[in-house]
């Protein structure tokens, strides 16, 4: 039978462009697997529900824990209460605890096998995990940041039992806030959440029970706290971050201010994760050019600045710019990530990045260390990438940084500095000067192999090796901490 002829031909061209425009539509909505609908900037979340917050990831991952384990140790100081402070706030017991000169084992932590350990320079709690995947708080939790329901403060690990279904693979600690990362990529979040740093969509005061971050992109691989901001990257490299954005921490081009009234000022928080979606070079004559290509691996976050770095070994940091911290040989703040050229070029990139709360520190491709910023209250600023001379030779494998204090794992030995005053997270022991304001190494651990570190406002976590009975012997001379 012959087809019939249309009627119109007109009309039936325009009805199929607008079916083909509508699938075009319908196949770009469901492949935008960023999640970009649901972040429209400014906090404003278009999904924001418990439902859409507990689908499973599109892509079904499972991410590796790291393979190593040991017994922690500890040094600094452990009066949560005053750390960083003159005197503890009114209304509240200062409840004590000493600093710890040197390394000492954790009474309640001996004999089980730790695979991570997390603070940050500006931090006053921590966590650690297990390696079961089970992760432990302990510290100052004012702001419920340590996840247990209340605001008491922890002497002693303690297990987050609302995660005890996840396997937990890594943290991050801001000033008041924790992120946890499950296997399958989630992330949840609790503490503090004036500034919307725990990603739940909104400004409520605190959350004392981690609850899942408002989040619908590919799992994250990589996550960070600054003081008052979280930054996420995704498996596919793509950055994520959310908070306050008072000198472009957020690198959304902006800092979020806005007059409340004509003498108050208050920022335009992000409070669920937005992508950042513009990667910049500044030539010396001050042209800027786009980088498109950027996949980022690794992420740090120091008081008010981000850095990160890509599968190409560049380096890119934005932020408060203050005393150099981001290595463009000015104080100037930057509110879009900037390529560090310091770092661009051929053999010269970074294979790891670290921030404290005002400086920066990377080690490049021949292993050497450098660092910009300030670490010091007086003396002059790095205002761009300089070499650790001290470490020369040396091959550095992790660092880890506090308020002003800097630790390093190079080759079997711990080499710490930091200026006057310290708490003892230097870990020189009791008969030595508990600061330096040039590298030294760490006496008390000769002959113990330290796996991995992390530092907070001022105290130390570190896992020491404990696989064979030699290693376990070696670790019994140290001090045993009971809080």
């Amino acid at each position: 039978m012959p087809r019939r002829k249309q009627e119109n031909d007109g009309d039936s061209k325009t009805q199929s462009k607008k079916r083909r425009k509508k699938k075009t539509e319908a196949e770009s909505d469901e492949s935008d697997l960023d999640g970009e609908e649901n972040f429209k900037g400014n906090g404003k979340a278009a999904v924001n529900n418990d439902d859409d917050v507990q689908d499973e990831p599109a892509i079904d991952i499972t991410l590796d824990p790291p393979l190593t384990t040991g017994e922690l140790l500890i040094c600094g100081g452990t009066n949560w209460d005053l750390l960083g402070r003159s005197k503890v706030p009114a209304g509240m017991k200062n409840k004590g605890g000493p600093n710890l000169l040197g390394p000492h084992r954790v009474k309640d932590l001996m004999g089980i096998k730790i695979r991570t350990v997390a603070a940050g320079p500006t931090s006053c709690h921590c966590a650690i995990i297990t390696d079961e995947g089970k992760v432990l708080t302990w510290g100052r939790n004012e702001k419920g940041q340590l996840g247990h329901g209340d605001t008491n403060r922890r002497d002693t690990p303690t297990k987050v039992d609302a995660l005890e279904q996840f396997n937990i693979v890594d943290v991050a600690c801001g000033r008041n806030h924790t992120l946890f990362l499950t296997e399958k990529g989630q992330v949840y979040s609790v503490g503090e959440n004036k500034y919307g740093q725990l990603g739940y969509g909104h400004q409520n005061a605190t959350s004392n029970l981690p609850l899942r971050v408002h989040y619908k992109g590919p799992p994250i691989r990589k996550l960070a706290c600054g003081g008052d901001f979280s930054v996420l990257s995704d498996i596919r490299g793509s950055v994520y971050t959310f908070g306050c954005p008072e000198y472009g921490q957020l690198g959304h081009n902006t800092d979020g201010k806005y007059f409340v009234t004509s003498n108050k000022l208050s920022f335009r928080c992000e409070l669920i994760p937005r992508k950042v979606l513009v990667y910049i070079e500044k030539n010396r004559d001050g042209h800027v050019l786009p980088i498109t290509d950027v996949v980022v691996r690794d992420i740090a976050c120091g008081t008010n600045h981000t850095i990160v770095r890509d599968s190409k070994n560049r380096v890119f940091s934005w932020g408060f710019g203050g005393y150099g911290r981001l290595g463009h040989a000015g104080p100037k703040d930057e509110m879009v990530p900037r390529l560090v050229k310091f770092f661009d070029g051929p053999n010269r990139g970074a294979l790891q990045v670290f921030a404290g709360s005002q400086f920066t520190l990377a080690t490049g491709e021949t292993g050497a260390l450098y660092l910009w910023g300030k670490t010091k209250v007086s003396g002059e600023a790095a205002m761009y990438p300089k070499l650790v001379h001290d470490l020369t030779g040396w091959k550095v494998r992790a660092v880890s940084c506090g308020n002003r204090s800097i630790m390093a794992l190079a080759d079997d030995s711990v080499i710490s500095w930091g200026p006057s005053p310290t708490c003892g997270e230097l870990g020189y022991g009791e008969s030595k000067a508990t600061s330096s304001t040039t590298p030294l190494e760490a006496k008390p651990f000769d002959g113990v192999y330290i796996q991995n570190l992390a530092l907070g406002f001022c105290f130390s976590l570190l896992i020491a090796r404990a696989d064979s009975e030699e290693e376990k012997t070696k670790l019994e001379k140290f001090p045993i901490f009971t809080p």
